[in-house]
């Protein structure tokens, strides 16, 4: 699997007998973002799918809503001071007339995998207007379609099942179909590489879907899903609750414990046919 996974030697101790043997990790590496051969952040990553991580982390910054602002993305040669390109450094051009983004947006700092908010000042920062509403968008779903995807999301982690150790996000159709899934150590990332993909193939605004996380649902990723025109997201496990004040203004379904049969319903309980239980 190349650069996602990596091989490393371990103790492993079974039923009090060790034996050394190899193992298969999730590989997690630092990229770093340019917009225009500006950088703008650096965020820990698997590798792979990493034109959509760019272009999905513009959409959440409301930089670019449409695969036709983003002129280009390549990786940097040169990007060590040998010349040599490690494919940890990925350059957007944006297409003219689409404006650069601001110089508060600019973090050129270290992200973890675990938080894609850190640096930020204040929540004022990332409630960035949206080019879409969600509020009116009309997707109806049965509970049962819910109840299913978290074992479609699971079925389709290649990755997970090698090492055990990445996230994932999957965005569903009306039907239940899965329309692209993605997997990274980290979340968001794995929300920004799905909402990448959806720019780059011209589907954004994301009407009428459903984006499932195999984790908790953070109050980034209901503003991605947001800035991404999704109207439910639903997580395996529990939101936070700034993550449910968001959902609650912007007018996002927000399903949480999305286990067996069973959920909590933390906002847009509207969508769900037959309508919930008052």
């Amino acid at each position: 699997m190349g650069r996602v996974t990596a091989r490393r030697r371990v103790l492993r101790v079974r039923e009090g007998v060790p034996t050394h043997r190899p193992d298969t990790l999730a590989a997690e590496e630092p990229m770093e973002i340019r917009v225009g051969g500006r950088p703008l952040t650096v965020t820990m990553r698997t590798p792979g799918d990493d034109f959509d991580l760019a272009a999905g982390f513009l959409v959440s910054e409301g930089v670019v809503h449409a695969a036709e602002d983003v002129a280009g993305i390549r990786y940097c040669a040169g990007a060590t001071a040998g010349g040599g390109n490690t494919y940890n450094v990925v350059d957007v051009g944006l297409a003219a007339g689409v404006d650069a983004p601001d110089a508060s947006l600019e973090r050129n700092f270290y992200t973890t995998s675990s938080c894609g908010l850190c640096g930020k000042a204040s929540l004022d920062a990332v409630r960035t207007t949206a080019a879409w509403s969600v509020a009116e968008d009309p997707l109806r779903v049965g509970p049962a379609l819910l109840t299913g995807l978290p074992d479609k999301l699971r079925a389709a982690q290649r990755v997970f099942d090698t090492t055990g150790g990445l996230h994932a996000a999957g965005l569903f159709g009306a039907d239940g179909k899965l329309m692209v899934l993605r997997e990274d150590v980290g979340r968001h990332n794995a929300v920004d590489k799905v909402v990448g993909h959806a720019l780059r193939e011209g589907l954004l605004p994301l009407r009428g879907t459903v984006l499932m996380v195999s984790g908790r649902a953070s109050f980034e990723l209901v503003q991605k899903a947001v800035m991404a025109g999704i109207p439910m997201l639903a997580a395996v496990s529990a939101p936070s609750s700034l993550a449910v004040d968001l959902a609650v203004e912007s007018g996002l379904t927000l399903v949480g414990f999305l286990r067996g049969e069973s959920m909590n319903v933390y906002s847009g309980a509207e969508r769900l046919e037959p309508p919930a239980v008052a």
